[in-house]
């Protein structure tokens, strides 16, 4: 038997990915931005041992995993195996630390340490930028979990997707900023994302100039991190997850996942700004609010937001590293 470990931080897009040009693919229809979180992820182990003898055996968090996650995890494993020429099925342990489906990018982190392990335990010697695409396959957000810090997603333009890969922005090591997480839900999120995106795709008048928008946010982001200008990330970041939500709610039938506590943790943080303080908000598929600031600000604006009507709880996470094998056997 072989079996590997690996961990992956989730990633939060502060140049969001909204809309694919290929489902079955997770090929992206724009580029994204993101930054790759220390304390927030998964850790999962697999080993091909034959499973339960006639299908992949698999947990989430202690317990056997529900069929759609079940489904999606074999699927996946079946371009692993296909990869490798093995046949045999497989035992797989999740382990995630932020809660699934909830719109905190536990895919994200969920397919990039799965992707990491089995890769791994089925004896492939792939690259990061091999991983990175694997990784895509199971979540279009996974690419940009094998690497840390901030990370930039090609959307590619080949129909196989081998260009639609993610890549580390070496620009922004070291730069001591902060994502603090404001919990403002329990529980997952009415919508899926891949659904959500579909749906916006398909149906909102905003989409065409959502997926024209990103470019220039890209371009703009990339120079504010080479620069170190938080004020100036963080614009794009705000603009960019506004104008994402404004695709979706323009959705029929529409899709809103805000609820007051998104509000209220909006306003907070443009009320920190207006007292000083270089916070920026974004939101992903879900109501979480989770907010970009400098380092040494990071516990004000945590205060802020733990007094803020509806939040549950706050977390400060600052940028962490690429997905990795822990453990191999």
């Amino acid at each position: 038997m072989t079996s590997a470990t690996a961990v992956a931080g989730t990633n939060i897009a502060l140049v969001k990915y909204w809309g694919k040009r290929d489902q079955t693919l997770n090929l992206p229809a724009a580029g994204s931005l993101s930054l790759t979180l220390d304390r927030l992820g998964t850790r999962t182990r697999v080993a091909f041992d034959g499973g339960d003898g006639s299908a992949d055996r698999i947990a989430l968090d202690g317990a056997p995993a529900g069929q759609k996650f079940v489904s999606r995890a074999s699927a996946f494993l079946d371009r692993v195996r296909g990869r490798a020429a093995i046949s045999a099925c497989a035992t797989v342990e999740t382990f995630n630390s932020v809660p699934t489906a909830a719109g905190l990018a536990s895919s994200a982190s969920g397919f990039a340490a799965l992707a990491v392990a089995a890769a791994q335990a089925a004896g492939l010697d792939l690259s990061p930028v091999e991983l990175s695409e694997l990784a895509r396959l199971g979540s279009g957000s996974a690419a940009r979990s094998i690497f840390g810090g901030f990370v930039e997603m090609a959307p590619g333009s080949r129909a196989d997707g081998h260009d639609a890969v993610a890549h580390a922005l070496d620009s922004g090591a070291g730069w001591e900023v902060r994502l603090v997480v404001a919990i403002t839900a329990a529980g997952e999120k009415a919508i899926g994302s891949t659904a959500a995106m579909a749906r916006t795709a398909a149906t909102s008048p905003y989409y065409g100039a959502w997926v024209r928008s990103v470019e220039d946010d890209l371009s703009a982001a990339r120079t504010a991190i080479a620069a170190r200008d938080l004020n100036g990330l963080g614009t794009v970041a705000e603009r960019s997850a506004l104008r994402m939500h404004a695709s979706a709610m323009a959705a029929d039938p529409p899709i809103l996942y805000w609820n007051p506590a998104t509000l209220a943790a909006m306003a907070t943080v443009r009320a920190l700004r207006e007292r000083g303080v270089s916070a920026f908000f974004t939101i992903d598929a879900g109501p979480h609010v989770k907010v970009l600031c400098a380092a040494a600000e990071a516990d004000a604006v945590a205060a802020a937001l733990n007094g803020t009507a509806g939040v549950l709880r706050t977390l400060i996470a600052a940028p962490g590293p690429g997905a990795r094998v822990v453990e191999a056997a």
